[in-house]
């Protein structure tokens, strides 16, 4: 990769992080138009690695391109937020099933600290984000990486969706709430109880994931 390329890939990588992040927080909407020129002008970049990202992005399931209207924030129906919950268990229990004895849990343990961390200073997209990453290190301990990756695929969807009850959120939930329930699947996963694996990620429903 020559200098070139390799500054249009870093803008590419730029855009899809400012992005995500703005869509995950929830500042822009589902369903919300996004404007070439007016990224470009925000972004500081041009329309080629802007289109690049945006092509990467609806690949996350973030992002939907409508015939001859554009780019816009993606939408989820009730439909596909049941859908996706339904998926998400079957995947949680296949990886539950098959963790073997003893899984080494230094991600498990990693991401718990960042979700600590995140609820000390308050940043609400952070401890979304540390939330995903702890569920992800769950489903990783089976050792299917292709599961992982799916999964997490699938988290980032549910995250778009309540990204736009966010501050609703943050009004009614006690973000150390989701710490300690975390602390509770830890401790499950650390003895070795598939039950209460089960359990505890039973709880982590459409209203408690980013609480």
């Amino acid at each position: 990769m020559n200098d070139g390329e390799l500054e249009t890939y870093s803008l590419v990588e730029l855009a899809v992080d400012r992005l995500r992040r703005d869509i995950l927080s929830g500042r822009t909407d589902p369903g919300e138009r996004l404007v070439e020129e007016q990224l470009t002008r925000r972004l500081g970049i041009s329309r080629a690695p802007l289109r690049e990202a945006m092509r990467l992005l609806a690949q996350q399931g973030l992002v939907e391109h409508i015939p001859r209207r554009g780019a816009r924030v993606a939408t989820l129906s009730e439909d596909d937020v049941r859908e996706l919950y339904e998926v998400r268990d079957v995947l949680e229990r296949h990886a539950v099933a098959t963790t073997p004895p003893s899984p080494d849990l230094a991600g498990l343990r990693a991401a718990l600290d960042v979700m600590r961390k995140a609820t000390d200073t308050g940043d609400r997209l952070e401890l979304a984000n540390a939330h995903r990453r702890f569920h992800t290190e769950v489903v990783r301990l089976s050792g299917n990486r292709q599961l992982a990756a799916l999964y997490e695929s699938i988290l980032v969807r549910i995250q778009l969706y309540m990204a736009a009850n966010m501050r609703r959120e943050a009004e009614t939930a006690r973000a150390e709430d989701g710490v300690h329930r975390h602390e509770r699947l830890f401790a499950a996963v650390e003895t070795g109880d598939a039950q209460g694996i089960l359990t505890a990620l039973s709880e982590h429903g459409a209203r408690a994931y980013l609480t």
